[in-house]
């Protein structure tokens, strides 16, 4: 027996593995481009089955097929929704056509899926085509864009959920570390006093602002133009097909999905994407910075910064005995970079597109629901290996507190500037603590200083009236 079909498409006949659920299709493809090295992004696929569930649905209702035909393509629909079918789809994440290749690999495999169902032999199209049945009344042009709302919709939920827990984990930390005064830092120089709580409460008001943001992304991915086939005029579709197919899909999906009321722009022009990457964007930057203060505030641990202490997750050196290294930070930093990378090609790639339709899509697919798994798993580890264990090294920072220059700024109420600067002067001279100095010069007293460099007063709005030197 051979262990291969003989299938036939416009350019002629191929070759297929015999118990293959795939086609030439997705033969050709699979020759075709070997680039990324890596299938498309499984939300993609599972969006994909939600899209084909909604146009057999909607098919069903309009008379298409037989009963028993229409049980066996939408119980495929589904199992390729819920993942069962994963690893039937083959081609590249990268690919010519606009996505067609994604398409008809999902097409074939559904088609043979119904007919394994039927108990008919595989590549049987008379019965179940991929094309006549499985892609009835679409197009690749509204098919895969509208899966790709789909999936970029349900990961944003996801990562919102991750950005939630993290901008917690920072509250957390926020009252936590309340009580711990230390020197805050401009110019990666010493400024003035803070404490560890309001700089925790700075990066969870950050992440909020990002968790804001990612809700309202889902917006503009509501609108979607299936039923638009090939360039948003419905060419080969009914009415009633293209009236209902949307609803199908909102009720699949459970998201609040609408037909684009122009077809055609929602065709051709994709920009949504690009205001959605630039959004994941400021997140990704967000954590690069943030990522880059915890480094930094968490060097040495002896002969640096050193006033927070780090989880330890695994030895840092293989030469240098007892090293370790910030590991969680430094993965969320390569990950934010890679998103924000991912933001300037999904901008480039979608200026590409020409006239009726944007044959980059699959780029924009992969580096957008690329961007989202990478914000998704970097929210994720920072926070459960992180920010949630992170400690305040309070010694280091009482130490750095009472010897740094930065501690006089809080003086400047009650002895104010001229002396302030000629204390600062002192200390910069002499080597000598900042607090023994101010008290020595009988500036300020004991409780007096230790007052001023409080948690409530270096944590309180403006100075109090009565403080300010006449």
């Amino acid at each position: 027996m051979s262990d291969f079909r003989t299938e036939k498409d416009f350019l002629g006949e191929a070759e297929v593995p015999e118990d293959a659920l795939y086609g030439i299709h997705t033969v050709r493809a699979l020759e075709n481009f070997p680039l990324a090295g890596r299938t498309v992004n499984k939300a993609l696929v599972h969006a994909f089955g939600a899209v084909k569930l909604a146009c057999a649905q909607t098919n069903r209702e309009l008379g298409c097929w037989p009963e028993e035909k229409a049980q066996a393509i939408d119980r495929a629909c589904h199992e390729l929704m819920e993942g069962q079918l994963d690893e039937h789809i083959l081609v590249d994440a990268l690919q010519g056509g606009a996505g067609t290749s994604t398409n008809m690999n999902v097409n074939e495999v559904l088609a043979n899926r119904a007919l394994q169902l039927l108990e008919k032999p595989l590549g049987d199209y008379a019965s179940i085509s991929p094309l006549e049945d499985i892609n009835r009344h679409q197009s690749t042009n509204d098919t895969y864009p509208t899966a790709l709302k789909v999936a970029a919709i349900q990961q944003l939920r996801q990562l919102e959920r991750e950005v939630v827990a993290l901008l917690e984990a920072f509250q957390a930390q926020e009252k936590k570390l309340a009580h711990v005064v230390k020197i805050g830092r401009t110019q990666l120089q010493d400024a003035a006093l803070t404490t560890m709580g309001r700089e925790m409460s700075a990066y969870a008001d950050a992440f909020a602002r990002d968790r804001w943001r990612i809700y309202k992304c889902e917006e503009r991915l509501r609108v979607v133009n299936l039923g638009g086939t090939a360039i948003g005029t419905g060419l080969a579709a009914p009415r009633q097909y293209i009236f209902k197919v949307v609803e199908k899909l909102r009720a699949i999906t459970g998201f609040g999905l609408a037909r684009a009321e122009n077809l055609i722009d929602a065709t051709q022009n994709v920009d949504v994407f690009v205001e959605v990457s630039g959004i994941l964007k400021a997140l990704a930057i967000n954590l690069l910075k943030v990522s880059g203060d915890l480094r930094f505030l968490s060097s040495g641990p002896d002969a640096g910064i050193g006033e927070i202490r780090l989880p330890h997750r695994q030895a840092g050196s293989s030469i240098m005995p007892g090293k370790v290294n910030p590991v969680i930070p430094e993965a969320v930093s390569q990950a934010a970079m890679v998103v924000m990378a991912n933001d300037q090609t999904i901008a480039q790639a979608c200026a590409m597109g020409h006239l009726e339709l944007n044959p980059f899509l699959p780029l924009v697919a992969d580096a957008l629901l690329g961007s989202l798994d990478l914000l998704s798993g970097a929210c994720r580890i920072f926070r459960r290996f992180c920010v949630e264990q992170l400690e305040a090294n309070e010694a280091r920072c009482r130490q750095h507190v009472v010897n740094s220059t930065a501690s006089v700024t809080a003086l400047v109420s009650v002895i104010g500037y001229e002396k302030a600067t000629e204390l600062a002067k002192q200390v910069g001279k002499t080597g000598r603590g900042l607090r023994d100095l101010a008290i020595e010069s009988g500036l300020v007293t004991e409780d007096t200083f230790d007052e001023l460099i409080s948690p409530e007063s270096v944590t309180r709005l403006g100075t109090p009236t009565n403080k300010v030197p006449r």
